[in-house]
């Protein structure tokens, strides 16, 4: 696989609007594959708009080498092209010591060779010092070419490109003219989320850059190219009938792809469904709710009942949820955005998630789970953390947490992950790749006798007692399934209600409801037993 990483000398130098631009004019003719490194959650939506293939984060920290090459590979195999963009300057990592967690140490895993965003502004010959001075500072990094970006005119780029050839061998690939016009805005996480309805968004990017030379590019690009491990970094498991729902729209958009891929490879049908534009809650065994901005459509989600009252219906039968950040905020009875004026959320944690201007991270995050924790037992986590909000626990809130921080924040006292049932509410954001079986254990619990044991208690209790007595759904359910043929618009809907109903309470015993075409329904108890 042949690539490049486009690093920064520093944050603000034009990384993201260059390497988005560049993915959407080389996406024109080739299959790029793009990458972010670090725990960045927007910039890969760009990415990911520009090439029309998923964008992946590299993370070294939540990442052993080796998985993040064979993630890599994995993900790149049918590409022609690998492009990663930096995070922050070329070296800074996690301290001012070692290049760990670095755009420097990503570029030396990978094999890559390095392209330099330089912000040129008022610069000429201090341009070729800084790049010697990047080159000297390791020489193991392979800066095979720079980009000039905020060039004022003619002028000023003959100034450059002569202190580049006198005092350095990188050649400029490429000149990028000042244009404060034309810039991705930014709110209080970052860069303005994008959708896949915003392609035209960035096509400002694409003119941007179309001075830089994308032969060099690829000459640079195929001059180191590397073998890459090409299988599957996850854990493979046949389908097990089981189905997750994942909200996803601009309320709830902070999610590695890697988790959604991770659940898929377990064998879990990922069902996508868009809470703040009035989708109810989908029928499912598994809820994932990611992080993103909650207090910014807090009124779609005050509106949306069915959401609302679904969750916490499956929080309260013990069906598995997990929220990350955002997710947790919509977990608790209230979200209190800027304006201080209470919104109704899920309620299933009796707390307020409230807004404030504290900045939270962003942080690497290390936890162990607690004994309480019922999702992930006994595991080591790697993960991060990014808010500005906290959360405050009411009278009734007392509840176990799942997480110990050994570092990073978390809730409060070095705690993270208010617990309810099966339900899991933290500020971290976990990497399905930093541990070896992310869902393993969540996929035990689904199948064990204990879950069994539990969506008996809660669904098939409710079932005929001595004295023959069904709540109504179940007796519609079995009235409508001796009836298949009615005819009726109104049963085949409801049928079809009672029908899904019945699939989410047999799926995780892999109990399969009886043929919908037999009028008798005395096997189908008889499963029931």
């Amino acid at each position: 696989m042949k690539g490049f990483v486009i690093a920064g000398t520093g944050s603000g130098v034009g990384k993201t609007s260059i390497t988005t631009g560049l993915l959407s004019l080389l996406a024109k003719k080739n299959v790029v594959q793009a990458y972010k490194v670090g725990p960045d959650f927007i910039d890969p939506m760009y990415h990911t708009i520009a090439t029309g293939r998923q964008s992946r984060n590299l993370d070294s920290f939540m990442m052993t080498e080796e998985k993040l090459r064979q993630l890599v590979g994995y993900t790149s195999r049918d590409a022609d092209l690998c492009v990663v963009e930096g995070v922050r300057g070329l070296f800074e990592g996690l301290s001012g010591r070692t290049d760990e967690c670095s755009t420097a140490e990503m570029a030396k895993m990978l094999g890559f060779p390095v392209i330099l965003v330089i912000n040129a502004r008022s610069l000429t010959r201090s341009v070729a010092a800084i790049v010697r001075g990047f080159q000297a500072f390791d020489p193991d990094v392979n800066i095979a070419g720079v980009i000039m970006n905020n060039v004022s005119g003619p002028q000023h780029e003959r100034k450059l490109r002569e202190a580049m050839d006198e005092y350095t061998d990188v050649d400029i690939i490429g000149i990028v003219r000042r244009d404060t016009d034309n810039a991705i805005g930014q709110r209080h996480l970052g860069l303005n989320t994008i959708t896949d309805s915003e392609k035209e968004g960035i096509s400002f990017l694409e003119n941007m850059v179309s001075d830089i030379d994308t032969g060099m590019l690829f000459d640079i690009a195929g001059s180191c190219r590397q073998d890459l491990p090409t299988s599957s970094p996850y854990t493979e498991r046949e389908s097990a009938g089981i189905r997750a729902a994942v909200p996803s729209d601009p309320a709830y958009c902070f999610y590695y792809y890697e988790n959604i891929e991770c659940m898929r490879a377990s064998g879990i049908d990922v069902q996508f469904f868009r809470p703040t534009e009035g989708d109810g809650l989908p029928d499912a065994d598994v809820y994932y709710l990611g992080g993103g901005y909650p207090e910014l459509y807090a009124d779609q989600i005050a509106e949306n009942r069915d959401f609302r009252e679904g969750l916490r219906t499956a929080s309260e039968d013990g069906k598995i949820v997990i929220g990350e950040c955002g997710g947790l905020m919509s977990l608790c009875r209230n979200i209190i955005p800027e304006d201080g004026v209470p919104r109704p959320a899920i309620g299933v944690f009796d707390a307020d998630a409230r807004l404030t201007k504290n900045r939270h991270g962003p942080s690497y995050v290390i936890a162990g789970t607690t004994p309480e924790n019922p999702l992930f037992p006994n595991m080591t986590i790697r993960a991060h953390e990014f808010h500005y909000s906290e959360i405050e626990l009411k009278g009734n809130g007392s509840y176990p947490f799942g997480y110990d921080i050994f570092r990073g924040t978390g809730i409060k006292d070095k705690k993270d992950g208010l617990v309810y049932k099966n339900t899991v509410g933290a500020y971290m954001h976990q990497h399905a790749l930093s541990t070896d079986d992310w869902f393993g254990p969540i996929m035990e619990k689904l199948s064990s006798g204990k879950w069994n044991d539990r969506m008996r208690e809660t669904i098939i209790g409710k079932w005929p007692d001595e004295n023959g007595h069904r709540i109504p759904m179940i007796s519609s359910a079995l009235a409508l399934r001796t009836n298949p043929e009615s005819g009726s618009e109104t049963f085949d809907r409801l049928r079809e209600s009672a029908l899904r109903t019945i699939r989410s309470a047999l799926r995780p015993m892999s109990i399969e409801p009886v043929n919908p075409h037999r009028r008798a329904f005395a096997p189908f108890c008889v499963h029931m037993r």
